[in-house]
């Protein structure tokens, strides 16, 4: 049955027809089997089915065809619908931060706020990865799906004011990561349409990729018998009926299993096909294929903290489009707009507690009914209250990591995540670094027309303290402490990463250590985020790697 909503789209689909897994045969045979169709596993089938056949598996379904996915104006809409078919789900840290992973072909990028912009330089030396063939890939990626926004007044104005604020020099703009402000990249085109990993599938190769909608890998199949070190040989998945099928390598000495399922996924399925820490592989009674403790150790989600800025003037309707990238390891980035969506819906986009950016309470609080709460105190505010734009900052790293632990042998569940937001005072130092650029962006000239006479930041964080839309915890005086400020208002900017550490899960070219004929390639590799945002990093790596 081929996926009607691919025929709708707005955003052509590759020249591919996507199947639904109950259209996949009880048993199949490929040259590569790549488990998620997300930004690394789009870009990987394209590349990979350019010399051989390939089979791609992804949980979720198209992303064409909804306007909840490729409109700026909806954004927020996909990351608030909790339902089971939703291309959002919803997690929780062990902290009580809320957060969300993909479930959609294209992965992340269907979700994200659509800023594009490349790893450091530095990054890339110390990955070992081949520079020239890193920026070819990045070129490769940036010809289907990255734009320059077009900049209006009240991101100028924060472009102006970081650069008043001393983060310099000005760098135009650029895909590249420097040192000071730019102008970033984005995958909204001139049309406010958002295009996608999945958009990458147009480099592949019809004749030889297949690519599997709804279909939820359980399973990696590992023969030993005979061999040095167990090998990867096959899959088992599930359509959405629940039935089974089979997917296995054919013979060949470089076919291989790719694990591209996120830093959540990748590390789960390792742990439920039996490569993990064997003590807690038995307490779940899975066969212990490689003991092997450090997956699912090393996970990081860099903290974002933000600012409210009421403005006393209508403001544009904007995502991220300008970055300042400071010497001390903080990112500034903002977002404005109305109601951030339609201004009847009453919505604070990116920083709405519909999506669990909720910080009225702290992390531990954060329930539902509070957040019901926080929806409808949101609900009854006037417009006004809408008008104007949040200024945020997210450190790099970061340094403070947590552990995943399984909590069941669905597939599906979540599993156990823990990220230790702030453990490490270094982190700390630098979210209140980052709060004082900030601070001046905010007092700067290039700002006043966005701001009201009286604001200062002290007011501002006081008056964020008590409203429910800017997610923090109501303290008599807030501004005391931009220490505390951080810890109370940590929230996600779905940066998460690691699970599956170079060196300690898989070697330099990313096989997992310990058997034979399987890849993680995805940002559950990383030890740090690449750059200010992942996407483009995550998008090129895996053409190069291809």
């Amino acid at each position: 049955m081929i996926s009607a909503e691919v025929m709708s789209a707005d955003v052509k689909a590759p020249d591919k027809s996507f199947l639904h897994a109950t259209a996949a045969p009880p048993v199949s045979y490929y040259d590569y089997i790549i488990v998620g169709g997300g930004t690394a596993g789009c870009p990987l089938a394209a590349t990979l089915s350019q010399r051989a056949t390939v089979l791609l598996l992804e949980r979720g379904g198209s992303p064409y065809g909804n306007p909840n996915i490729s409109d700026l104006a909806a954004f927020g809409r996909a990351l608030s619908d909790e339902s089971p078919s939703s291309p959002s789900q919803r997690f929780v840290s062990e902290e009580g931060v809320i957060n969300a992973r993909a479930r959609v072909l294209g992965g992340g990028s269907c979700l994200n706020a659509g800023f594009y912009t490349r790893a450091d330089t530095r990054y890339v030396g110390a990955a070992g990865w081949d520079g020239g063939l890193v920026n070819k890939s990045y070129r490769w990626v940036e010809k289907m799906v990255a734009f320059e926004p077009v900049m209006k007044q009240w991101q100028s104005a924060v472009r102006d004011g970081l650069l008043e604020a001393g983060v310099s020099p000005y760098n135009g703009f650029t895909y590249d990561h420097l040192v000071g402000t730019k102008v970033g990249g984005t995958i909204f085109d001139g049309e406010g349409r958002r295009h996608t990993a999945a958009d990458l599938l147009k480099y592949g190769d019809s004749t030889r990729l297949t690519v599997m909608l709804h279909a939820t890998v359980h399973k990696i199949l590992f023969r030993t018998k005979g061999k040095k070190k167990p090998l990867a040989y096959g899959v088992v998945f599930r359509d959405e009926s629940g039935i089974k099928h089979r997917a296995y390598l054919k013979n060949g000495p470089k076919n291989e299993i790719v694990v591209s399922a996120g830093a959540l996924g990748s590390p789960q399925l390792l742990m439920l096909s039996g490569v993990g820490p064997s003590a807690q592989l038995k307490a779940h009674n899975i066969s212990v294929v490689v003991d092997q403790p450090l997956v699912g150790q090393g996970m990081s989600d860099n903290p974002m903290n933000a600012v409210f800025v009421p403005s006393p003037v209508p403001v544009e309707v904007s995502l991220i489009e300008v970055v300042g990238i400071t010497d001390f390891g903080s990112y500034v980035e903002a977002a404005s707009g109305g109601a951030f969506t339609n201004p009847s819906e009453r919505d604070f986009g990116m920083f709405s507690p519909k999506i669990g950016q909720l910080s009225t309470v702290a992390p531990k609080q954060r329930s539902r009914e509070a957040l019901s709460e926080a929806i409808a105190a949101m609900s009854s505010l006037e417009e006004e209250a809408f008008r104007g734009g949040f200024i945020l900052e997210k450190i790099i790293g970061p340094i403070s990591r947590g552990q995943l632990r399984l909590k069941s042998m669905n597939p599906n569940e979540n599993p156990s995540i823990t990220f230790n937001y702030f453990n490490d005072p270094r982190d700390l130092q630098r979210c209140v670094e980052g709060l004082k650029v900030i601070e001046s962006v905010i007092e700067s000239n290039a700002f006043s027309p966005f701001r009201y006479d009286n604001a200062s930041l002290p007011a501002l964080l006081n008056m964020t303290a008590n409203a429910p839309v800017n997610l923090l915890p109501k303290h008599a005086n807030t501004s005391t402490s931009l220490e505390q400020f951080c810890k109370d208002t940590v929230m996600t900017i779905w940066h998460y990463h690691g699970g599956c550490h170079v060196g300690n899960v898989v070697d330099s070219d990313y096989r997992v250590l310990g058997v034979d004929a399987l890849r993680v390639v995805d940002g559950s590799t990383f030890v740090d985020s690449p750059g200010t945002n992942p996407q483009a990093t995550v998008h090129g790596r895996e053409n190069a790697g291809g």
